[in-house]
């Protein structure tokens, strides 16, 4: 039966016809999917299209090694899998990959979008794409492995260089401005002196930390239960092919990592443990950029009555109304990023605890929040570094006067005269807005050397 409407076709499936788009790449499973989840608008990203991508090509070279897929079929599906993953990074083929985010759990729906493209653009070749392309797989091995073979890819590509830029521009800033003591704070109030470079640095150590906390979640998503089919028990699955297929995969990418097997298949299948160990590795680089854009934004405050020890770089008017405002708009942009991927990472916790016995179903919605949190990290640690952490100026004329006028300086007094005389001279100096020194002066009998060398703030933070 031919469809009427020359923009449409018809094809079969298990369930009967369908009417499709007469030049779609993808076929009637697809399309199902397409009419039965007009949810968000929102189709599975292209990171996750691309490791689902170079999966079959992988499973294709793995099924040929072991003898199940004669050689002409499998040059087919990795050339047609190769052409898409080339062809997705130019930004081609998106049309192709409609299926919504909010899908069946399982992803199947996405599995059958690549295998029908797949078998499409390897029609010469008789390729079909439950048969062929999908030989030795199930949706519930694949999409797992896809997601970790994205996971992977994004963190070694975007998430890592960036925060290693972050750090970079962060030590260059500490050491240009080693010389520099400012006025420190806790509880948001005045408290004793520290440098700039022990500031920034305590800013790298977190950061380091969180680096460290990610790159160990990727090394945790390098074991894939490709070959565990249905349910792990790797049903259909001939001796042999997994191995083949991770190897064939290992050469395509040629990572800094190596991904392996699982030996258990069915424990990355009915649960995403993994997965969720790196989204909560992510949600502490959220928590670090969150305090980082709002230390900036403290520092930057005023200029006039707020702290003003920072000069962040103008970037854009920052009001329609009052003219000359100008707002830190890069650490608000960072704080909100850091908040939506709070918020993602909660959702991956709820759907990680979404499996029932041998199948977890919310792959879908795990890459896709994974995808959005690794791209938000990196962009907006980027971001940070290049247009706010690099480019702000020290007001030194300010900190200098904040910090000489600052009470807590009698602290440095506390054991040559002890903590009730030394709790009398702030109260006095904050009551008079007089300098400590000063005050001191008055009420010890401390000479002006002793006391200018015991109240020098450079002195207080550690280096004298």
């Amino acid at each position: 039966m031919t469809a009427t409407n020359p923009a449409e076709r018809i094809e079969h499936d298990s369930l009967g016809e369908v009417r499709m788009p007469a030049d779609a790449l993808y076929g009637p499973q697809t399309q199902r999917a397409v009419d039965n989840f007009p949810v968000s608008g929102r189709p599975m990203p292209v990171a996750f299209i691309d490791a689902l991508c170079r999966l079959k090509g992988a499973c294709a070279r793995g099924n040929e090694r072991i003898g199940t897929l004669d050689s002409d079929r499998a040059a087919a599906i990795a050339g047609a899998a190769d052409r898409l993953v080339d062809g997705l990074a130019a930004g081609q083929f998106r049309e192709a990959f409609p299926v919504d985010v909010y899908q069946t759990g399982s992803g199947t729906s996405s599995n059958m979008n690549a295998n029908e493209v797949i078998a499409h653009l390897a029609a010469d070749a008789d390729v079909h794409p439950n048969d062929h392309v999908n030989m030795s797989q199930s949706s519930n091995d694949v999409v797992p492995s896809a997601i970790r073979v994205m996971s992977v890819l994004q963190i070694e590509q975007q998430m890592l260089p960036a925060l290693a830029h972050l750090e970079t521009v962060l030590l260059g800033r500490a050491k240009e401005l080693q010389d520099v003591v400012k006025t420190g704070r806790t509880h948001l109030m005045d408290a004793t002196p520290i440098r700039f470079d022990q500031m920034i640095e305590g800013y790298v150590e977190q950061l380091r930390g969180w680096r460290g906390a990610v790159e160990q979640a990727c090394d945790r998503n390098l074991a894939l239960p490709l070959g565990g089919t249905a349910v792990g028990t790797g049903l259909n699955a001939p001796q042999g092919f997994a191995q083949a297929s991770v190897e064939a995969l290992n050469r395509d990418l040629a990572c800094e990592r190596s991904f392996i097997l699982l030996s258990r298949p069915a424990a990355g299948m009915s649960v995403q443990d993994d997965s969720l160990a790196l989204s909560s590795a992510l949600r502490g680089v959220a928590a670090f950029l969150h305090k980082l854009a709002n230390d900036l934004r403290w520092m930057n405050s005023g200029p006039l009555a707020g702290l003003g020890e920072i000069s962040l770089p103008a970037l854009q008017p920052g009001s329609s109304i009052m003219p000359g405002k100008v707002n830190p708009v890069v650490p608000e942009s960072a704080a909100m990023v850091a908040v939506q991927i709070q918020g993602l990472d909660h959702a991956i916790a709820m759907a990680a605890q979404s499996g029932n016995f041998e199948l977890n179903v919310m792959f879908p919605l795990v890459a896709a929040n994974l995808d959005e949190m690794i791209n938000l990290a990196a962009n907006a640690s980027r971001l940070l570094a290049d247009k706010a952490i690099a480019g702000f100026t020290v007001n030194r004329e300010r900190i200098e006067r904040d910090l000489a006028a600052n009470p807590i300086l009698v602290t440095a007094l506390n054991p040559v005269i002890g903590y009730e005389a030394g709790a009398a001279i702030a109260k006095r100096a904050y009551a008079e807005g007089r300098a400590v020194i000063d005050v001191a002066r008055e009420m010890t009998d401390l000479d002006e050397a002793t006391l200018t060398e015991l109240l020098d703030p450079r002195r207080l933070t550690g280096e004298g």
